[in-house]
């Protein structure tokens, strides 16, 4: 297999271009799709299962918790699995692991067990581990360093262009009539309920069964790519002399306050998108209109994406689009709150505006200057998805507790250290 040593300079990635650069491109744009496809489905998920499985708010995002906190728990055990495999082989164990996870909603909506269900989002989550922690290192290596938020724009419209229609194929499916079965099920008796219910909950067989095919056929066709290997333990000899007396990922600050500003990013990210539709019907608006709410956070991070491949490094650093993106965060969740009805939600979708470029400015940050730690640090960095389990579930209880607009105030916080990553922390260093 043809190895690719990491890009330092624009004339090794002009090398990789004639290599097959933009079939590798193309490669993992798909993955990304994947990501995107399968990731944005909980923005749909969350509602359902309140109405299927008669869930109350924090209930209803043990969805996220159990499909997020898969990416702490399995990181590290990913990097092994990449160590032992490489990229693209374990790229294909990822989207088979995904499979396993799609197949086990069959079980779970035939009998209507909310556990059963956590575990495959959790088995899915798994795989989007393995995924992740390949292909974001791979990715951002497999170019210019000063360019590599601009290859992750272009990644990230891949995936939440999938997200888009992910959300939209599954809402049409299984919330189409969702307002008509929440009124009726406050006249049926318990044994008209349980009959509706279950019918409701069939209504994801089908969907994630085709899911189930579609990442299988995707693991056969990059298992049989010619997607070269990236070498990521090799060091330039800048980087080699400055790590020369590092034993540990503890050594850099700058990767250890990247992988919280991923937390709390991704925290912020997901309640953008997976909170909204339910939102949106707390503030009365029908499920029939809200259920189209995430392509809305998921059509602004698309714009904002195109706006970072065009600006990106050649207008703006990728540190100053961070402190931008965190600023627009602040803003639009403040316009959120003392808004109400389609303007609040509004504000809440403009926030996939300020998102959008977070990943792309913290992760090539975050692992600048690792060298041979670039496998372990981007293991780190994946774990912090696993604000996206904690921050909603958070969310969901001060949704219970107060109300759900009011509980937005919780993001705010989140933005304040983002910004304070953009601002000074990406640029700490130990010697």
């Amino acid at each position: 297999m043809t190895k690719v040593a990491p890009s330092t300079n624009s004339e090794t990635g002009q090398e990789n271009a004639s290599g097959g650069y933009m079939r590798s491109i193309i490669i993992i744009g798909a993955l990304f799709f994947i990501f995107g496809f399968v990731t944005w489905l909980n923005a749909i998920l969350i509602p359902y299962f309140k109405i299927a499985l008669e869930l109350n708010n924090f209930q209803s995002y043990l969805v996220a918790f159990a499909f997020y906190i898969s990416y702490f728990v399995m990181a590290i055990p990913s990097a092994w699995v990449l160590k032992a495999t490489g990229f693209k082989k374990g790229m294909s164990v990822g989207l088979l692991v995904m499979a396993v996870g799609a197949l086990l909603f069959v079980p779970a909506a035939l009998t209507r067990t909310l556990d059963l269900f956590l575990i495959g989002l959790f088995v899915q989550g798994t795989g989007l581990a393995v995924l992740q922690t390949a292909s974001n290192p791979y990715i951002t290596i497999l170019g210019p360093l000063e360019s590599a938020a601009k290859r992750i724009s272009i990644m990230g419209v891949s995936n939440k262009i999938g997200g888009v229609l992910g959300s939209i194929i599954l809402g049409a499916i299984v919330l189409s009539n969702a307002d008509e079965v929440v009124a009726k099920l406050e006249l049926m008796s318990a044994a008209e309920k349980a009959i509706e219910l279950d019918t409701m909950a069939s209504k994801v067989i089908m969907p994630y069964l085709i899911i189930m095919g579609a990442l299988v056929a995707l693991a056969v066709v990059i298992y049989f790519s010619s997607l070269p290997e990236v070498d990521t333990d090799q060091e330039d000899e800048t980087v080699a002399a400055a790590n020369v007396n590092k034993t540990s990922i503890l050594q850099f600050p700058h990767l250890l306050l990247g992988a919280f500003t991923m937390f709390v990013y991704v925290g912020v990210e997901v309640m953008a998108g997976d909170t909204i539709v339910s939102y949106g019907a707390a503030q009365g608006i029908p499920f029939t209109t809200a259920k189209f709410f995430t392509s809305f956070t998921l059509g602004a991070m698309v714009l904002a994406y195109f706006v970072g491949v065009a600006t990106i490094p050649k207008y703006i650093r990728q540190d100053k689009a961070l402190k931008i993106s965190a600023i627009l965060g602040i803003a639009f969740t403040i316009a959120a709150i003392m808004t109400s009805g389609m303007v609040s939600v509004l504000f809440i979708a403009l926030l996939g505006l300020a998102n959008a470029l977070m990943w792309p400015a913290i992760f090539p940050l975050a692992i600048a200057d690792l060298g041979r730690f670039t496998k372990i640090g981007s293991s780190l960095i994946i774990m912090g998805i696993a604000g996206g389990a904690i921050l909603p579930l958070i969310y969901g209880a001060l949704a219970d507790s107060i109300n759900p607009q009011q509980a937005y105030w919780i993001m705010v916080p989140c933005y304040l250290f983002i910004l304070y990553y953009a601002m000074a922390g990406h640029k700490i260093r130990t010697k």
